[in-house]
């Protein structure tokens, strides 16, 4: 075969820099993006923060129109770009994205689901708890030591979560601890707060807890026998031989389940076990105004970026190669100050677009969430799905209804007798109702469930139910059936 050289004309599809950077930063969480932007921040000595001004009057604010900003399209299919060119005039290239929104507080009177309470997380952890009041016990050396290795064995729900008899293995040989010395440390535990913390399982849990009710009663006793020796008959709802084993009638049996039901059976949930990079933010705010439901950015959580005047400056003065170095890394705040418009923008308008399709949801609720699939929302803003994918990911919403992921208003959905079809979620929101107000002695099984919705038109298997219902961590029939 005799080999040659041809010269052959085609064309590929590649992603620009300023587009794989603008796509990177659209996936990215809220949390994801700070700390994206503060590696970047350090990095770039052109972009900065837009801080207040010396008398302490906000700068003002100098938007990117959005025409300016790299439209987020199919990856696949990449428009043509080219590298816009350092300006003459840096006076003119200011550039700043504080977060354009659509709701005007002055409109905040109109309606009354504007105000939104802030609720703070306990700042101090189940382990700080138990070691400040350890601190304040008349315990030797030797027992406090002992008992600040429990505690570090006790989990963020407040169990001890290793036997004794491997702690004192684990334990260093020269320390010469015993098993009763361990015991005796894990009373003085179990007497601290909250009640029912050192427990080794939910039995001792719960009796922890009784025992540290002061007043003592025949209902008490017989509800510590209940949860120390029967609890898994409860669990179990065998309500005849509970009766039988504990000799007592269907009233008394049914007050000490509502004792029990008074406990908690993870104390330690109430304080804070995880870290403030875990809380959500929202990105949108949905308020309705003037009978209109509108979605707008929540100012708080867009960077106000700028380039730095100083060295914008310098440039300016100097334009020869030396400064090469600035004014690349002027190009890229330019692109990082756009993309971020592009990104908040992107954002509000996907949110929008699922606020206009979804309002039963925020006039009704659950019951009201109409089907929604992605390309629904691709095909009106002329983007590509795997962008509505990216938007909705790890975004939040801000609603009277409670915060939710973009993410949750889409979801399959089930044919109707009328051929229409209706959302799996408010399927679940239909299920969830009838189970709260079923009969607590006749609970409806899951067959009585798909023939109710059957009557209302709405075509669902049985193994459906039992699957939304699961999700929904609502027990069978026969575990929800109450005295």
């Amino acid at each position: 075969m005799k080999q040659g050289l041809q010269l052959r004309f085609s064309q590929n599809l590649a992603l620009t820099p300023q587009l794989q950077q603008s796509i990177r930063l659209l996936q990215l969480s809220t949390q994801e993006l700070n700390q994206e932007l503060e590696t970047i921040l350090q990095a770039n000595p052109l972009l900065e923060r837009d801080e207040k001004n010396a008398d302490g009057s906000d700068a003002v604010d100098t938007f990117i129109p959005a025409s300016n900003a790299p439209e987020i399209a199919n990856p696949q299919e990449t428009p043509r770009t080219e590298e816009a060119p350092v300006q003459e005039n840096f006076n003119d290239d200011y550039f700043e994205y504080g977060g354009n929104t659509r709701w005007d507080d002055s409109n905040a009177g109109n309606d009354e689901d504007n105000d939104y309470s802030f609720q703070e997380a306990a700042t101090e952890t189940l382990h700080e708890h138990l070691l400040s009041q350890l601190k304040l016990m008349p315990l030797s050396e030797r027992d406090q030591m002992l008992a600040l290795l429990l505690v570090d064995a006790i989990n963020d729900d407040g169990y001890l979560e290793l036997p004794l008899e491997e702690l004192v293995a684990q334990i260093a040989p020269e320390a010469e601890v015993d098993l009763l010395e361990l015991q005796t440390a894990l009373k003085h535990i179990q007497n601290l707060d909250p009640a029912g913390v050192g427990a080794r399982n939910l039995s001792e849990c719960l009796a922890l807890q009784l025992r540290a009710m002061e007043e003592s009663s025949p209902l008490l006793e017989l509800t510590l026998m209940l949860v120390e020796q029967h609890l898994p008959l409860l669990a179990a709802r065998d309500y005849a031989k509970l009766r039988r084993v504990l000799h007592c009638d269907d009233e008394t049996l049914r007050q000490a389940q509502q004792l029990i039901t008074q406990l908690n059976p993870r104390p330690g949930n109430t304080f804070s076990s995880i870290s403030s990079d875990h809380f959500i933010q929202h990105e949108i705010i949905v308020k309705k105004v003037k009978g209109v439901w509108i979605a707008s950015l929540n100012d708080e959580v867009v960077p106000k970026l700028r380039i730095n005047q100083i060295y914008a400056n310098i440039l300016k003065r100097n334009r020869d190669s030396s400064n090469q170095y600035l004014m690349s890394q002027m190009q890229e705040a330019k692109w990082m100050i756009k993309n971020i418009q592009q990104r908040f923008s992107t954002i509000l308008r996907v949110s929008q677009a699922i606020v206009d399709r979804q309002r039963n949801f925020f006039e009704h609720g659950e019951v009201a969430m109409r089907p929604l699939v992605l390309r629904e929302i691709a095909d009106e803003l002329e983007l590509h799905e795997s962008t509505i994918s990216r938007v909705t990911t790890r975004k939040y919403m801000l609603t009277p209804r409670g915060v939710y992921e973009l993410k949750y208003f889409f979801g399959s959905h089930v044919a109707t007798e009328s051929g229409g079809a209706c959302s799996a979620t408010a399927i679940r929101a239909l299920i969830k109702q009838m189970i709260a107000e079923e009969d607590p002695k006749k609970p409806l099984s899951d067959n009585q469930i798909t023939d109710v919705l059957s009557k209302q038109g709405i075509v669902v298997a049985r193994r459906t139910i039992a699957k939304y219902r699961e999700s929904l961590q609502l027990p069978a029939a026969s575990q929800r059936k109450a005295l």
